[in-house]
Order: C-alpha cells, then structure tokens, then sequence
C-alpha cells in the first residue's frame, strides 16, 4: 500500500476527513482520542474501488456477503462507550467485517481480539491489518454469537451485528467491571445497549443508550 492509498486524494483526502470529524463532533462525540484515530484511519481502504469516495460520508455502506461497514457515527459512538469507563485493556469485537472498526480498536486499547463467520471477509480484513501494521489484533473464523471463551475474559467486548437477545456466552466472557456494547433486537426494532457487569458477581447494569440498524447476529461460521 502506497502512501496515497492511505492518505487519499481527492475524496477521500485529509479535507474530506476533517469535514467527517466536524460531523461526529456537532453529533456529541467528545473523546478526543477516538476523534484522531478517526480522523488518521483511511476509511477507504476498507471498501471497494468503486465506494471509495464515499469513504467519509456518515452513512454505512456495503462490503459484500449482505454485510455493512457501519456509519462512522455509530463506530464512534460505541467505541467512545466501550472506553466511557476506563482504560480496557482486553477487548473482544464480534464480527470483524472489513475490520475498520477492529482497526480503531487496536489503535486504543492494548489487545483486540476479533472473530468473523465469514472465512472471505476475514481474510481481507487481516490484509489491511498487515498493511496498516496493526500487529495487536488477533483473529479467528469462528462462530462470534459465542464469544472467544479461548482468551476470555474481557474487560470489553463490541459486537457489530445484532441478535435478538444478549447471548449469554458474552456476558459470562466479560471480566469483573467489563463492558459490553452491543445492538439488540429484530431488523427495524433494535437499540444499542451499554451492559455493565458488577464487580465478579453475575449482576449486569444495562442502560440503552440510542435506536440503530445493524445486519443481524448469524450463528454458524460461512466458507
């Protein structure tokens, strides 16, 4: 990857992500860390030639298999939630996609791990995490309804699709004071929650913090 494939021209050039940035933040997105690696992330990378230059629109776009790289907004909004609460040093992202949010990830907290169902996204997704240097994510092509229970537990875990309900294998992978952010509920009807787990007991705190759209949480892995 060249230099202009990641810096951009036109587009998708540094004016185009400022004009992104402004967006997020007239939209209440205050964590300045998670502004600038925004701001630095080459968002068009993660997409085909021919959506790049709608790289830095506030909108999901398609990436292939019925799949979606989420709206900046809402990668913005549940990354500054996971990191709400203190530094998490051990995070768990359900559904790698593209990878664009696992590569934000990496860039603020210690260890990302990431699983995808989908063998061919995966594999594109670790090829940008090798272009960008992005050596602090490991990865699987697993089943993420189930969590990582491998490397569990986790101080927080993301989750990019939505199930119908909290599968309770997250739940029980998240360490003493975890996080989790994850959409909830049928396509049309879903909320994305913040659920808290209370010290090491099995008590949660969930507070619904806003109405989103996401693909739905499949179980099963994809060839």
């Amino acid at each position: 990857m060249n230099s202009t494939d990641l810096t951009g021209i036109g587009m998708t050039s540094q004016r185009t992500r400022e004009r992104l940035i402004q967006r997020l933040q007239e939209q209440g997105i205050s964590n300045q860390k998670v502004l600038d690696v925004i701001r630095m992330l080459p968002r068009h990378i993660f997409l085909d030639e021919a959506l790049s230059h709608r790289a830095y629109e506030d909108t999901a776009l398609p990436i292939g298999f019925s799949q979606t790289i989420s709206q900046p907004y809402i990668v913005a909004l549940m990354t500054e939630l996971l990191l709400s609460r203190g530094v998490r040093e051990k995070v768990l992202e359900v559904g790698t996609g593209c990878g664009y949010q696992a590569a934000i990830l990496a860039q603020l907290v210690p260890h990302v791990y990431t699983v995808e169902r989908i063998k061919p996204l995966l594999v594109k997704a670790r090829e940008k995490f090798r272009r960008l240097g992005l050596r602090n994510i490991v990865s699987a092509h697993s089943d993420g309804a189930v969590g990582w229970a491998q490397y569990a537990p986790y101080d927080g875990i993301i989750s990019t699709a939505a199930p119908a309900r909290v599968p309770e294998e997250l739940l029980q992978q998240l360490a003493p004071d975890g996080l989790l952010v994850i959409p909830v509920g049928p396509e049309g009807d879903q909320e994305l929650r913040l659920i808290q787990r209370v010290g090491d007991s099995s008590k949660f705190v969930e507070e619904v913090i806003t109405r989103v759209r996401f693909v739905p949480l499949l179980s099963g892995v994809a060839r």
